[in-house]
């Protein structure tokens, strides 16, 4: 635990109250060098551990390996003159597969906030799915996506003593059971280590899946669903537009602001089914009133 959650002595102050001094947990925040065949790809800032998946999803992501062969192996190594400090991993790719095109070479480091950070063009930003997902048969009951942001809490071990991660879970949709859960300081690595588990277990395309993330569904993190075939991406907190838009020209079901019993359905809402919805028809003949505009909190 040391590496991934540090100890330090802070004071709790309550205005017109007491001034505490007491031990504190923090969320630890490192950079991780991504190497490939010994050349530098990426540098990205990460909370420790499973750095091997973390750069098994990424490589996913940037459309550089797509099945588990792909991914030989990895390694972590000590930076030019310096010890090993594990922040250095260097991959090593299957036998046929190219090595990473010079473009997807980052800049400069990507921040924990910020999955594209360091992309040289706006066309590196879009990067082609190799799985499509508007044909994927997934049809998962309300009741039981309601169910996803409690269990994804619950298993999010780190956040309860730091307060500060995100978190990104991989569930079955045709049984609900969460199948793997990751956290990190970025949402968009806990992403890459969720997909990079999956890649590690030969479990690409993820088809009837449905990625749940404890952060808002922005724009890369629903590029990144689309790179490994997940058909649905639901969130506690609310999408982009571009996000919406890349998800309704894909066919991805996105889902936004799941909270409690309800949510937000911004593309293919027929893949979310619910027992309410027949009696909510309206009667033959009788036309339906206008769109009610929703408001969020």
């Amino acid at each position: 635990m040391s590496r991934i959650a540090a100890r330090r002595r802070v004071t709790r102050l309550t205005v017109g109250g007491s001034r505490v001094r007491r031990a504190d947990f923090l969320a630890v925040e490192e950079p991780l060098e991504i190497r490939v065949g010994g050349a530098s790809l990426a540098v990205t800032m990460r909370t420790p551990g499973h750095d091997v998946e973390l750069a098994a999803g990424f490589l996913v992501s940037e459309g550089v390996v797509h099945r588990q062969q792909d991914f030989s192996a990895a390694i972590h190594c000590a930076s030019d003159g310096e010890p090993n400090t594990y922040n250095v991993l260097d991959v090593a790719l299957g036998p046929g597969v190219a090595p990473p095109d010079p473009s997807l070479q980052r800049n400069f480091t990507t921040t924990s906030s910020c999955g594209l950070c360091g992309k040289a063009t706006i066309d590196a930003v879009h990067t082609r799915s190799r799985f499509a997902v508007a044909d994927d048969p997934l049809v998962i009951d309300a009741s039981t996506l309601v169910d996803f942001p409690e269990q994804l809490r619950e298993q999010q071990a780190v956040f309860k003593r730091t307060g500060g991660l995100h978190a990104a879970a991989l569930f079955d949709g045709r049984t609900g059971e969460m199948l793997v859960l990751r956290e990190d300081v970025g949402r968009h690595n806990a992403v890459d280590k969720v997909i990079g588990w999956a890649l590690l277990q030969g479990l690409l395309p993820l088809r009837s899946s449905v990625l749940m993330v404890s952060a808002r569904a922005s724009f890369e993190l629903t590029q990144k669903a689309l790179m490994a075939g997940i058909p649905l991406l639901a969130a506690v907190s609310a999408p982009s537009s571009l996000a919406v838009e890349l998800a309704e020209s894909s066919g991805l079901t996105l889902v936004g602001f799941l909270r409690g019993e309800s949510m937000v359905i911004y593309s293919r809402d027929d893949r979310v089914s619910d027992a309410a919805d027949e009696a909510s028809d309206p009667p033959a003949g009788i036309a339906a009133g206008p769109l009610e505009k929703a408001v969020h909190p």
